[in-house]
């Protein structure tokens, strides 16, 4: 061995030494001084966090306990790192932990809790879940096979776009949507690449590109609103919900699905109506016949080799979870299977059961080794995790310090605002702030004003809660609205032109199905014509 060994790269050996030994870390000169280095708009972001936490103290005096104004301070010094992203989103979704504790608004204990409940045991146990159909292309598989069904012979390129979409839009239903997107958007592009590129493109070639596309990061979106699991952004909601009401009926996995299911179909259908009427032009079907047919994605399937034990089994796995979570409450005549636990098993119980079974049947590869193994579950998005532990902490915070009835009583001159004018406006506001900042972020601040609203206005929370959390995922106009769009923007095929003009019309199709959904389906599903 020699003095110039370089180090190796970070390894999974728990013997290797976290900070290198013998190679201390060479220092360069820099023409940056240390103040300098400070003088940068991070910094401001950082220092405007607790800055305001400290005015808002100083200054603000509430007719209520000095707890509410400790509470209106964090959150502000909260909201501020998270749209500025001063730190990154996790480290300030852990900041409850120590600030409610240090400003007397809960104990250390009480807080932790609420980072770990049956919600986000629901999470964990689905992403789990969601990384082993990710390890073993189980989504390639179904994709191909899904697209094929729809390619049509001759060509119907209509009838393709409808079959990538409806493939992602029900991925997305039993995963995160990023990541439906992320697993998607290769599937997608390898069919583009059929097509031909740069200045030999047709017209009619970079049109239905587009299409692809935008199809797949929408698609993500919307598939993502019809189960519980879909997105960050339903469980926040029904995070809150618990939270707030304890006493109330919880929203159940197939609650949720029997309202999101059909509003998201509604909102799917839209989609690819205007994706059609605006880049699948009359002819197109003859010019890209000759680029896109069933050979290609048969040969593509059959790279793929037959279905596999490994494979067969997390299908059966994710199936039967499937159905144990449709059937563990049903109807109060039908009471589901959760009646012989007494009603102390959760959404949450069946998926980290599930999950576990991973960990326990082998996959038939190798000698011993299973279906999963922690190895393969690093990339489990520890980050939402994070976020919605924040936003639980958060409700339980804004209700026992005493800022919820601030609040309610602010927001007395909405009494007599009609709902059906109050609701769109609610889902606007939501759709709109969701561009420039997370939607889960937009969630946890919304919904907890939303629910004061309600309760000003005497009407059921969850009429105001919904539209506000489901507008908070139409970020239809810009990349930046969510990791989705900028899967689709970083593939080149799309400017954030198209997604304007797609996105808009999309927009308004959204609130207003949801506008008239809620009152109608919503309140047979949620039962909200009762009380709380």
């Amino acid at each position: 061995m020699n003095g110039d060994h370089t180090p190796n790269p970070i390894s999974d050996d728990p013997k290797t030494p976290l900070l290198p030994v013998n190679n201390p870390i060479q220092r360069s000169p820099s023409s940056h001084s240390f103040t300098t280095s400070l003088l940068t708009p991070n910094s401001f972001y950082i220092l405007l966090g607790p800055l305001s936490c400290t005015l808002i103290c100083l200054l603000v005096k509430l007719d209520a306990p000095v707890t509410s104004v400790y509470m209106l301070a964090i959150l502000a010094w909260m909201f501020s790192w998270w749209f500025t992203e001063a730190v990154p989103m996790p480290v300030t979704s852990m900041a409850p932990l120590f600030l409610f504790p240090l400003f007397g608004i809960a104990s250390a204990d009480s807080v932790a809790r609420s980072f770990m409940d049956d919600v986000i045991a629901l999470v964990l146990g689905s992403f789990i879940l969601a990384l082993a159909v990710e390890h073993y292309n189980i989504h390639r598989r179904l994709a191909l096979n899904i697209t094929m069904l729809f390619c049509g012979d001759p060509l119907n390129p209509p009838l393709l776009l409808l079959g990538i979409c409806a493939t992602t839009a029900f991925v997305s239903m039993w995963m995160h949507n990023v990541a439906a997107a992320v697993i998607m958007m290769p599937v997608a592009t390898g069919i583009l690449h059929r097509l031909p590129m740069g200045p030999t493109q047709s017209d009619v070639a970079g049109k239905f590109s587009k299409a692809v596309v935008l199809g797949v990061i929408y698609s993500a979106a919307i598939g993502g609103m019809s189960t519980l699991t879909g997105t960050g952004v339903n469980l926040i909601l029904v995070g809150m919900w618990k939270s707030y009401f304890p006493e109330a009926n919880p929203i159940s996995f197939n609650t949720w699905f029997f309202f999101g299911f059909p509003l998201a179909l509604v909102i799917f259908f839209a989609l690819w109506a205007i994706l059609c009427l605006l880049y699948c032009s009359k002819g197109s079907g003859q010019v890209l016949s000759a680029y896109l047919d069933k050979a290609h994605l048969k040969s593509e399937l059959q790279m793929l080799g037959p279905m596999a034990f490994a494979e067969k089994m997390i299908l059966a796995v994710f199936g039967t979870l499937i159905v144990l979570w449709m059937t563990r409450s049903i109807t109060d005549d039908i009471p589901g299977w959760g009646a012989l636990f007494n009603g102390l098993a959760g959404d949450g119980t069946v998926s980290v059961m599930m999950a576990t079974l991973l960990f326990i049947i082998p996959n038939k590869k190798q000698r011993g080794e299973k279906l999963m193994d922690w190895n393969k579950c690093k990339k489990l998005p520890w980050n939402i995790v994070l976020l919605l532990g924040a936003g639980f902490a958060i409700a339980d915070g804004v209700k026992s310090s005493g800022l919820a009835e601030v609040l309610s009583k602010a927001l007395d001159f909405l009494e007599e605002v009609p709902y059906l004018a109050i609701a769109p406006l609610v889902c606007l506001i939501s759709a709109t702030i969701t561009e420039f900042t997370s939607n889960n972020s937009t969630t946890t601040l919304v919904v907890p004003l939303l629910i004061q609203i309600a309760k000003t206005m005497h009407v059921h929370p969850l009429l105001l809660m919904i539209p506000g959390a489901i507008g908070a995922q139409f970020s239809f106009l810009l990349p930046t609205g969510t990791p989705s769009n900028i899967v689709g923007f970083t593939t080149g095929h799309i400017e954030i032109k198209d997604m304007i003009k797609i996105g808009v019309p999309l927009k308004i199709v959204g609130i207003a199905a949801l506008s008239l959904l809620m009152p109608t389906l919503g309140a047979y599903v949620f039962g909200t014509d009762g009380e709380v």
